[in-house]
């Protein structure tokens, strides 16, 4: 048992919700416990300069944290200048989501994904890819209505979780309380096929085994397995 009465398997209660925001082309806010992220997707019909010539598209995230999402205040990203840590995020999203796409077929367009954190308690940027797949799904639905491309570009749902060891067991999916003290803390991004997308993981305390790994990551595809089944209720429905 962990300190919130949960399984080392078990996620933490989580909803998404497709179309949050009204105006965006795709949306999704996801609640992963405490953890509340809402991600939106913009269709712009350009791509960066230097981009431009190459008959592709590009795909690119920005992630901020309001300012009381967390215990303390923080400042916004727009007074303090730029954070490592929120660039270092957005990145991952972008490049986990790019490597996830059909670039290709997209034509010279841009989808941008706006990760906005409004509330932290662990595992946002895990929370903001898992919403940005759904986003990004009816962002290029909306593509396809437009006749800006034939088909969705992304061949196979995308998650993303974290898993770690605390106080000497792995665990799936953690909490500010369990990640702010494990050993180990990784997170882990996966196609519904079981194929990795991005693996962060640090050890914290003290090294870790190939086979202490290969539990971590059968925790992680375990629980994406769950996200996914999930994201594609929630985009069957209306």
């Amino acid at each position: 048992m962990r300190l919130d009465g949960r399984q080392i398997d078990e996620l933490r209660p989580f909803t998404m919700e497709r179309g949050f925001a009204k105006f965006a082309e795709g949306s999704c806010l996801i609640r992963i416990g405490d953890t509340h992220v809402l991600v939106t997707a913009t269709v712009d019909d350009r791509v960066p300069p230097f981009m431009k010539g190459q008959g592709k598209g590009w795909l690119t995230a920005e992630y901020s944290m309001l300012p009381r999402s967390g215990r303390q205040r923080n400042q916004r990203d727009a007074n303090r200048g730029p954070n490592g840590r929120s660039m270092e995020i957005q990145r991952l999203v972008g490049r986990v989501m790019r490597c996830a796409t059909n670039l290709e077929s997209m034509g010279e367009r841009t989808i941008t994904l706006d990760c906005d954190v409004i509330q932290a308690d662990g595992g946002t940027r895990t929370a903001a890819i898992t919403a940005a797949y759904v986003a990004t799904i009816d962002a290029m639905r909306w593509m396809v209505k437009q006749r800006m491309i034939r088909d969705i570009l992304i061949p196979e749902p995308v998650a993303a979780i974290s898993v770690g060891i605390v106080r000497n067991v792995e665990v799936l999916d953690l909490d500010y309380a369990e990640d702010s003290t494990a050993q180990t803390d990784m997170n882990v991004a996966m196609t519904e096929s079981g194929k990795f997308l991005e693996v962060q993981g640090t050890a914290e305390a003290q090294p870790f085994s190939a086979e202490t790994l290969g539990k971590m990551l059968a925790l992680a595809k375990r629980g994406i397995g769950t996200l996914i089944e999930m994201q594609k209720t929630v985009l069957e429905s209306d």
